[in-house]
């Protein structure tokens, strides 16, 4: 017999940039009774670039894909992008959300925001960094860190131009064993189109630190935002070991 399935009672809206290549990804971290709806930004034909993340953070395109993605009434609407949400610093980040919230958003989350929001849940204030970017874009999200009090202890930076989507679990593997993790409380790897969702907890298991990503932090955020209730925090199994991660 088979057994109808009744459609999500929750949704949440995604804003992602044109390149964006992980769906798939996103969809795993939400339990059945929750819908995903994305959309893009505009393409732009250029490398990728501080240029490039300035062009994606454009409040007025935020808002524009905030309405479209509206129709079916998300519960929150999530603007996915690390570098579009960090590039111009705090109150560029806080840009983006106002104006997701001025297209009608019931709530409003950046990939970017939902990072600090995670470190903060952790007592995290000291971070190492993985990105796929070149220097002049890390140097950005080190910058957007510190805005909130939070230090970069180490960094390792893919330089990649494009094509980020391509990376593999085994690149990724690689450059987090990279970053020295000594005297970090977490690792970030940034970028929502970098995969990470199998290598998280293995890698939190080599390193004895929790390790948070772009599309684990959005998602977390988007669906506590929603309200939604059940979801684990990111880090959750160093937090389910009572782990102070303040402690010197």
């Amino acid at each position: 017999m088979i057994r109808p399935v009744e459609p999500a009672t929750t949704g949440i809206g995604l804003v992602a940039p044109f390149d964006f290549a992980l769906d798939r990804e996103l969809w795993r971290w939400l339990p059945a009774h929750v819908d995903l709806y994305a959309t893009r930004l505009p393409h732009l034909p250029d490398p990728v670039s501080v240029e490039l993340a300035t062009a994606l953070s454009d409040p007025r395109g935020v808002r524009n894909a905030t309405r479209d993605i509206l129709a079916p009434e998300p519960s929150s609407v999530a603007y996915s992008c690390s570098s579009g949400s960090f590039i111009d610093g705090a109150a560029g980040e806080a840009a983006i959300v106002a104006a997701m919230f001025d297209a009608g958003a019931p709530a409003a989350v950046t990939t970017s925001g939902a990072m600090v929001a995670a470190l903060t849940e952790l007592g995290a204030r000291r971070v190492a960094l993985v990105t796929p970017y070149v220097d002049a874009i890390t140097d950005k999200l080190v910058d957007f860190l510190a805005a909130f009090g939070i230090a970069t202890t180490a960094r390792y930076d893919l330089g990649l131009s494009g094509g980020i989507w391509k990376t593999s679990y085994a690149e990724v593997r690689t450059a987090v064993s990279a970053v020295d993790t000594s005297g970090a409380d977490a690792v970030f790897i940034a970028c929502t189109n970098v995969p990470t969702y199998d290598l998280i907890a293995p890698l939190e298991a080599q390193l004895e630190v929790p390790v948070l990503t772009a599309n684990q932090v959005t998602m977390w955020a988007a669906m506590r935002d929603a309200g939604i209730t059940g979801v684990d925090a990111p880090g959750s199994l160093f937090a389910d070991r009572g782990e102070d991660l303040t402690a010197a």
